[in-house]
């Protein structure tokens, strides 16, 4: 004889649950809109500011000090105002953002599930390790592809308004964030799908 009951959550628990949950869709909705007037911001085309990195051992400034003297100091990031984007570099920005969109609505949304699920007293389930999964692996794929686009539109920025006057911007995604937060995303997925095993081995004994 099998049994399927489980434990129910407390109400401070389905509170925190609820609060989660519509600071999420809250989140989604503010970064979505946020992306929007960007990607109308680039499709204009106009006066666009750029986030731009650089080689700080390669690129410097002279910072003025109250004394009136300067010192040279690294420059690592800067803010660029194109006054004409132009098309190689308002696509990839436009991309980005899409990206961005897709990637933050995919993983709160199965957050949002999961929340849904645990609220249901149900916390372990192959519904819900695939749920941790999607979310961890759009996460991960999701802003490593924001990154590169936006790092294809600083370039194509730095190249138009320099004349490729400044060959030192660069693109990378972190390779160490990457990695550790794959770890971490297959850790959890790990615990979900051997407590998702022990919580059918435990209901088939009962």
């Amino acid at each position: 004889m099998t049994s399927t009951k489980t434990r129910p959550i407390s109400r401070g628990d389905r509170g925190a649950l609820v609060g989660f949950c519509i600071a999420g869709a809250l989140i989604a909705a503010y970064i979505t809109v946020f992306s929007v007037f960007r990607i109308i911001e680039l499709a204009r085309g106009v006066d666009v500011p750029v986030l731009v990195e650089f080689i700080s051992s390669k690129t410097s400034v002279d910072l003025p000090l109250s004394t009136g003297t300067s010192i040279p100091v690294g420059v690592d990031s800067a803010v660029i105002t194109a006054p004409e984007l132009p098309a190689i570099a308002a696509v990839p920005g436009i991309i980005g953002q899409i990206a961005q969109i897709l990637t933050i609505v995919i993983v709160i949304g199965c957050l949002i599930l999961l929340a849904r699920s645990v609220l249901t007293d149900r916390v372990f389930s192959r519904r819900n390790t695939a749920l941790v999964a999607t979310a961890g692996i759009a996460g991960l794929v999701g802003f490593a592809a924001v990154r590169f686009f936006d790092n294809m539109l600083a370039n194509a920025t730095v190249a138009r308004i320099t004349d490729n006057g400044i060959d030192n911007a660069v693109m990378s995604v972190e390779p160490f964030t990457f990695i550790l937060g794959a770890f971490v995303v297959a850790l959890i997925c790990t615990v979900f799908a051997v407590g998702d095993r022990l919580q059918r081995d435990t209901e088939g004994l009962v």
